[in-house]
Parts: structure tokens; sequence; C-alpha cells
């Protein structure tokens, strides 16, 4: 990885630079604060809301929310929050938390030699795992707000692409 790039959204032209917010399997609601330049715990979510997978974000990035852009980081063993790597982009979730778009870029370790080349689509990852993901992110928030999160649909890596470049013109306008 090179270290001078950061803090910028792209590695290269096929990957994204991500850095993890909360481990896949914690309960525990971890920001970034872009003031501070520090991770916050932000709240503690009951146990049955446990993330199922690595969830982080894009540097200089902005998406319609006011935050930097999701990823769903999926790899096997939890990450730990703070860490950044190199992201293969393999697709995105279309999601809607109070009425503004959430979006969750979905990808993989670029430097993966666990999985190999297995996870190169969205649809590597099976209807189960997708599934799944659905269903936490249309529950998470029911114990506190019900009805206020809304999943869309998935798209693949081409459509995670344009949501990136949107989000990277957004930061820069801002």
């Amino acid at each position: 990885m090179d270290y001078n790039v950061l803090f910028t959204p792209y590695a290269d032209d096929n990957t994204v630079n991500t850095i993890v917010e909360i481990s896949k399997g914690s309960v525990h609601k971890i920001k970034y604060d872009r003031k501070r330049k520090l991770m916050v715990l932000d709240r503690v979510e009951p146990a049955i809301f446990a993330k199922p997978t690595n969830y982080g974000f894009i540097p200089a990035t902005l998406d319609d929310d006011g935050d930097e852009l999701d990823t769903l980081i999926v790899t096997e063993e939890p990450l730990p929050t703070g860490v950044a790597l190199e992201a293969t982009v393999i697709g995105v979730l279309e999601f809607e938390d109070d009425g503004e778009m959430d979006h969750k870029v979905i990808c993989v370790p670029a430097d993966n030699r666990n999985t190999g080349d297995r996870i190169q689509t969205l649809d590597d990852l099976g209807d189960q795992w997708k599934k799944q993901i659905d269903h936490h992110f249309s529950r998470y928030k029911d114990l506190k707000k019900p009805g206020s999160t809304k999943v869309l649909g998935f798209g693949d890596a081409a459509k995670a692409h344009e949501v990136i470049k949107e989000c990277i013109d957004r930061w820069n306008n801002q």
C-alpha cells in the first residue's frame, strides 16, 4: 500500500482506499469524527444488531447524508477499527436512512490471499449474504426508530463507481 495516498478515495483505477470504523460482529457504533480526526464511540447497539460485516468509509468523499461514503468490507475475520486498506469494489447497497441516500460500497481487500479470486463480483457472495445484509440494514434501527431505514437494492461494481465519483465531486465542491 502506498501510504501517501491513504487519504484519497482511489488507490488506482480499480481499488479504493477505505478505513475501518466498525469490526464485523461488533455492537459498537464507532464513527470517524472529521473535525477532531479521530474515531469516537457514537453508541452501543443491541446485540441482535451486531454488524454482519466490517464497516468503514472512503476518505475524501461525501454522500447525500453528509457523511463520508460508507463501505462494507467483506472478510472472513473481523478487521480492527482504524485499519486502512486498499479494496476492490464489487458492488453497492442502495440504502435510504431517514429519507436520505446512504450508500454502502461493497468491497473486498485488494490483496486477499485467503479467498484469492473467489470473490470478484457481488454475485460471488451469494443470495444468502445479500438477504442477511438486506435484513440487517432494514431492521437495525427498529427498536429506536422503526421504519426509518429502507434497502432499495444492490448495484454492481459499475454502479458503485458512479456513486463513488458523485461522492468525490460532492467532497471537492463543499
